[in-house]
């Protein structure tokens, strides 16, 4: 045993020493080499071992729990585990399957790093609210720091799907609606992770996983794991770019959705996994299916654990996530003659070249220093980077009077349920959190303003009326103890302390576990009895700023009419309270732009600014009859795409085009003057749309091309300029080819949206 562990350790190392001094070509040789001796040392049933990615049951997720791990890793079964935590623990399971296995090979690990580590960072879905890829590209490089100081070298991460139903749970895990924004954040978090040299990854760098592929946020009436059912025009031309853009970055490997895709899940898809993944796109890094879900196939109704196990394989699914299917059927499968060794050689393949690519046949210990784990996970620069970041993801939807910021001396209310539960601030999917340690909302504002604050407090409410869905949305420890008192005390004791304030806080909204996975919502406002509790504070008369938690674009009709301030804090990760406090205040100037519009009702749903226009468009926001349009709410939305306020004003100057003319290769270039018209120091995000205004294919109103976000001091004015070249104007036509066609385009630049100027070329 020993001598074979010698053996490979030394050719890792030749490996890894030759791949410092040579090229990528050469680096790509040796790994080859190595990975061909020690497949031709293993069995059929080591191999299928390798597929196996069992749960390690220390975070438990979905519906199932691992059983003997130690004894399946001495007998080659598995080929990595996910969820568990802690460096010595990690260390001892994998000294297990490097001593007490027969070919010592070294389990890969991995772990929901969703939005930070034990820093905590905003949930992505704010992440992307930033318009900032830079700031998203850090947050998740603490993450991959963090991590990999704590054992775990694989991460399931980047979320990108395309979602434009907030129905959906799981809209707070992803990047919005837009698919040129959501390919930026894509991309800014495979490189956070993984770095740029996906050949090779650092002691402090992890692999990334971009999933759901594909289409997993259109699944029909916004229900998790439901049916998706959509064109192949629309799958490339609007959801598969952030898809691809994080393929293009590098990534190290993909997550098969749960959905199906054209009547055959994605997990037994060959289209999506080979002609599409591999064969178009060039992804030469592992598939890995998500929780359960080759099993799953088998309610999906397409056959029994061998058949779609074999399926799964043969569509080009590398690695089985706890349905142990590919364990249990594949041997026989091989002998059936429904599956080939070489099949499962090609899958064994790609997940000893991502180990290799990880260090681990060099050095199984790579990711186990306990030193390490000591020193870098939440420590005081990750914690004021998350600080930083979560200000300024917040977005601020509505400033009447100029209410906010406040003053640190003004006697403030706070009230609400949110307001003083600590476990609910990271927000979702933040497995490895202490969520002991994030301050409360009353406690975030009483460290910023300091010792001249007068903070009072009231809960006002239950999260909502029904105890059985406030206790669903308060799961995985973030339960908010709910008050036996009757809704009448509670609201009256809110009214007291109200009425003796300057201006009151209303920490209200969505518990962190009301959005997230399994956790989709037909009404999609404020619950009930908070609702009831926001209009009896709005009839005192007080001044009343509504510091919304939501994981989803909410409903908020009501409250845009009658609440004076509307800050939208999502969930800001482990130091949001300070973060909220921080914009309250106006330390910080809020910049975040919406990445998902705000309907003014759930009937308006999916609703999303790059629609087609249809053959009877409604001009503006009356009601026309025989028009595309509603009875009874305009087809716009309450807060569009792109929008969102600041504490200072900005003004744009005309719209220039370089010339009204492109040449076929040419480029031209849109420029405008920004200028903060204010009184202090904000930041703009600067937004690039085109249209296509006339095509072989009927085009979206409008697209987003490009943004740049921008500081200006008072007074202050930049030039922003974007270059328009011809493949920023291609789609895929009818026939799925990515063509450019000429013709005239509209050029549309502004801070939002529904907020632009207007400008014309024609491609010649």
């Amino acid at each position: 045993m020993k001598r074979i562990l010698t053996t490979l350790a030394g050719l890792a190392a030749a490996g890894t020493m030759l791949a410092q001094t040579a090229p990528a070509a050469r680096h790509k040789a040796e790994m080859d080499r190595f990975v061909d001796s020690l497949l031709g040392r293993m069995t059929l049933e080591e191999k299928i071992g390798q597929l196996n990615l069992p749960g390690a049951g220390d975070i438990t997720t979905g519906q199932a729990k691992s059983g003997d791990i130690a004894g399946a890793i001495g007998r080659g079964e598995v080929g990595g585990l996910f969820n568990i935590k802690g460096v010595e623990k990690i260390r001892e399971v994998q000294r297990i399957a490097v001593e007490e296995s027969r070919l010592g090979i070294p389990l890969i690990f991995g772990m929901d790093v969703i939005h930070g580590y034990e820093t905590a960072f905003p949930i992505p879905l704010a992440l992307t609210a930033t318009w900032n890829p830079a700031a998203v590209e850090r947050a998740a490089r603490i993450a991959a720091v963090e991590a990999s100081a704590s054992g775990i070298c694989w991460t399931f991460s980047p979320m990108v799907d395309i979602a434009r139903d907030p129905r959906w749970g799981r809209v707070s895990e992803g990047v919005g609606e837009d698919p040129c924004l959501g390919s930026a954040m894509a991309r800014a978090m495979v490189y956070g992770y993984q770095g740029r040299d996906n050949t090779r990854y650092a002691d402090d760098e992890i692999m990334a996983c971009v999933k759901h592929y594909a289409l997993y946020g259109a699944s029909e009436a916004g229900r998790d794991y439901n049916t998706v059912d959509m064109s192949r025009q629309r799958m490339y031309n609007e959801y598969f770019a952030p898809y691809r853009a994080a393929v293009d970055a590098g990534v190290g490997s993909v997550m098969a959705s749960f959905n199906e895709v054209e009547g055959i899940p994605a997990t037994a898809n060959r289209w999506l996994m080979t002609d599409v993944l591999r064969d178009q796109w060039g992804f030469d890094g592992f598939v890995v299916t998500d929780y359960t879900g080759t099993s799953e196939m088998i309610a999906h109704g397409i056959g029994d654990l061998q058949e779609v196990s074999a399926r799964a394989l043969a569509a080009g699914v590398d690695m089985d996530m706890v349905s142990e299917g590919f364990l249990k059927t594949l041997a026989a499968s091989v002998e059936a003659g429904k599956v080939s060794e070489a099949d499962i050689d090609r899958a064994c393949r790609r997940i000893l070249e991502a180990k290799y690519k990880l260090g681990l046949f060099a050095d199984p210990y790579k990711y186990c220093d306990p030193k390490r784990a000591a020193t870098e996970v939440y420590t005081e620069a990750h914690r004021a980077e998350a600080r930083r970041t979560a200000a300024e993801s917040f977005v601020l939807l509505r400033n009447e009077g100029g209410l906010l910021p406040l003053k640190k001396t003004a006697k403030i209310a706070v009230v609400g349920p949110l307001a003083r539960s600590r476990e609910n601030m990271p927000g979702t999917w933040s497995v490895a959190t202490d969520l002991k340690k994030p301050l409360t909302l009353v406690e975030g504002l009483e460290r910023v303003a300091g010792s001249e604050a007068e903070i009072v407090w009231a809960k006002g409410s239950n999260v909502c009326y029904d105890p059985e869905l406030e206790r669903n949305a308060t799961l995985f420890g973030r339960d908010i103890p709910r008050d036996g008192r009757s809704d009448r005390e509670m609201i009256d004791e809110a009214l007291r302390i109200a009425a003796d304030a300057d201006v009151v806080v209303a920490a209200l909204g969505e518990p962190s576990e009301m959005s997230g996975e399994s956790s989709s919502r037909a009404d999609i406002g404020i619950p009930d009895a908070q609702q009831a509790l926001l209009r009896e504070l709005a009839a005192t008369g007080k001044p009343v700023v509504l510091v919304l938690f939501a994981g989803r674009p909410m409903t908020l009709g009501w409250e845009a009419e009658n609440i004076p301030a509307i800050l939208c804090v999502w969930f800001g990760g482990t130091e949001a309270a300070e973060a909220i406090a921080d914009v309250l205040y106006g330390d910080a100037n809020p910049s975040g732009k919406l990445p998902s519009s705000f309907p003014r009702s759930v009937g308006q749903i999916p609703l999303y600014y790059n629609h087609k226009n249809t053959g009877r468009p409604v001009s503006g926001e009356r009601f026309e009859k025989y028009r595309s349009n509603y009875l009874d709410v305009p087809n716009t939305p309450l807060y569009p795409f792109g929008f969102g306020l600041s504490y200072t004003t900005f003004e744009y100057g005309l719209l220039t085009l370089s010339s009204d003319r492109m040449a076929a290769g040419g480029t031209i270039t849109a420029s405008v003057d920004v200028t903060n018209t204010g009184d202090r120091e904000g930041a703009e995000v600067v937004q690039l749309y085109i249209r296509d205004l006339v095509g072989s294919t009927t085009r979206p109103v409008q697209e987003l091309k490009g943004f740049e976000k921008i500081t200006l001091r008072a007074g202050e004015t930049k030039r922003v300029s974007f270059t328009i070249d011809e493949p920023m104007l291609r789609f895929y036509n009818h026939a799925l080819e990515f063509v450019s066609e000429a013709g005239e385009f509209d050029v549309m630049v502004g801070g939002s949206s529904d907020r632009v100027q207007h400008a014309r070329f024609t491609l010649r």
